[in-house]
């Protein structure tokens, strides 16, 4: 096989996967370590994959772009709703629980109605306005107020200083990316500095993202994995990732859509 013909077999791979390691390419096509590290370092290079530990994933936009909510809201909807209705089922009558900002919190908030006596803490409007449409008279909803985001966050000193006076059971943390080195990101510095005080006010942590996630990373980072006591996402992502992920968050729950 022509190295034009392997690269471009290897990028077709990485489109299905998301991702691939070096020594699954080696024992796919055959050829050495060092053929395949000129193959991604080719890639990268006209700017089709990202090099990373051991690996290549699908180059991606870059840290600081922020898609917009409604941009979001129509990716990967199975997943986050499979991750929504297994989430739910963390959640106990009479909690005080957060949800961040996010496609997939917000897809767990239209189900939160079916639980009684829950006071919800959130900062996203898109969330808020799904309480609003799914009342409950036992249910108390607190919005923090602040500076609103593309991604429809509240943020800012108004939504910090809320925050900094409350303590939370449970907190649902919606992610841009999240990966070994990066930990659990966002491209958005306020809102990145209103969820780790979401962080520091909840007694436990529960972050939502689905598999497109993995080795995406934004600008600023929330939290290391190892902080996450459940980590929520679905059967697509591979095997390896969720071997890394699973040593380091309390506990990984895989999805099927």
């Amino acid at each position: 096989m022509l190295a034009q013909q392997r690269q471009s077999a290897i990028l077709e791979l990485i489109r299905q996967r998301g991702g691939v390691r070096v020594g699954q390419l080696v024992s796919r096509f055959g050829v050495s370590d060092m053929t395949i590290r000129r193959d991604l370092e080719a890639l990268a290079e006209r700017g089709l994959v990202d090099k990373v530990h051991g690996g290549a994933t699908l180059a991606g936009p870059g840290s600081a772009d922020e898609p917009g909510f409604a941009a979001k809201s129509v990716r990967q909807q199975a997943e986050k709703r499979a991750i929504a209705e297994r989430a739910v089922r963390l959640v106990e009558p009479g909690m005080a629980i957060a949800l961040s900002a996010g496609t997939t919190t917000a897809a767990l908030a239209a189900r939160l109605a079916d639980v009684p006596g829950l006071t919800v803490v959130t900062n996203s409007i898109p969330v808020a306005d799904v309480l609003y449409q799914n009342p409950r008279p036992d249910q108390t909803v607190v919005l923090t107020g602040g500076i609103r985001t593309p991604s429809d966050a509240l943020t800012g000193p108004v939504a910090e200083a809320t925050i900094a006076t409350l303590n939370i059971d449970l907190l649902f943390l919606g992610v841009h990316g999240m990966s070994p080195r990066a930990g659990f990101t966002t491209p958005n510095l306020l809102e990145a500095a209103v969820n780790k005080r979401l962080i520091g006010a909840a007694r436990r942590l529960v972050v939502l993202a689905d598999h497109t996630k993995w080795e995406t990373t934004g600008i600023a980072t929330m939290a290391p994995l190892e902080r996450a006591d459940v980590l929520v996402t679905d059967a697509g992502l591979p095997p390896d990732p969720r071997r890394q992920i699973g040593e380091q968050v309390g506990e990984l729950i895989v999805v099927q859509t």
